[in-house]
């Protein structure tokens, strides 16, 4: 893939005075660092996507019914796949995190410039007039994303975290059920006594956030280029709304307002 103009002439200039003996002007080191940084954050993301995806079917196994859940949990423990996964995984979480922090505004000022920013792309649409017979000004789409891809972020620092804990525990103890590891009693008894608006909270947020973060990534990184904006745009609300109508069925059985929908194909 080939590197932005900006990167290769910056790296080329370091790359002059390095030979010369001279160190790098101090922009230089800058600029270079923070590449780095969102090579690791946009690969931590991608990751992490996947991994939530992952999750999300591992998670439906509850539409099988508890045999079928509590089948594959075991499964993934005893193979030790899901003791290290959940460590890997809360490490680039964190990274993930405090790299995603860095364009987060800080500032009450800057937070109130951003909720102003946010405010008046809602009511663009109504307020902007149109240019000529068809082209009318509209909202800044990736503006649009961007803002509600930090909203959705800072929601998940908080709720993702408490999750992310909460599966440790259950995984590495047997504070919450029977044996360490994670079971379908402990798991829907949690969800129906109050966690289900917790967890329907973070199923917005993750996949919104999820989804809105790989098509930015995909355009940050040449991909748009090739298929086009409109293109991805499509692929991101299709994989939006297919992992929330999942997601949500799966929430519905774990609070056991409906039974499994598919509990005949293992007899509970």
């Amino acid at each position: 893939m080939a590197r932005s103009p900006y990167i290769s002439s910056a790296a080329e200039t370091m790359d002059r005075q390095s030979a010369r003996g001279r160190p790098a002007a101090p922009w230089v080191a800058e600029s270079r660092r923070q590449v780095i940084y969102e090579v690791i954050s946009g690969a931590s993301g991608l990751i992490l996507a996947l991994f939530m995806w992952g999750h999300m079917f591992f998670v439906a196994s509850i539409l099988l019914g508890t045999r079928g859940f509590d089948w594959l949990a075991e499964g993934l423990e005893i193979t030790y796949v899901a003791q290290p996964t959940v460590v890997v995984i809360f490490a680039l979480f964190v990274i993930h995190a405090a790299l995603a922090a860095r364009k987060i505004p800080a500032q009450l000022r800057e937070r109130r410039r951003f909720s102003h920013l946010a405010k008046e792309l809602r009511d663009s649409e109504n307020r902007w007039t149109s240019i000529g017979e068809d082209a009318v000004l509209k909202p800044h789409v990736e503006s649009w994303l961007w803002i509600w891809q930090v909203r959705t972020g800072m929601v998940m620092l908080v709720l993702g975290s408490f999750h992310l804990v909460l599966i440790g525990i259950d995984i590495f103890t047997p504070l919450f059920g029977e044996r360490p590891g994670i079971e379908a009693a402990t798991s829907m008894e949690r969800t129906a006594g109050g966690l289900l608006w917790i967890y329907g909270v973070l199923l917005l947020c993750v996949e919104f956030h999820a989804g809105i973060g790989l098509y930015r990534l995909a355009i940050k990184w040449g991909v748009g280029a090739r298929l086009g904006r409109a293109t991805l745009l499509r692929i991101e609300k299709f994989l939006f709304w297919f992992f929330i109508g999942l997601g949500l069925l799966v929430l519905l059985v774990l609070a056991r307002i409906i039974p499994p929908p598919l509990g005949f194909i293992l007899g509970g």
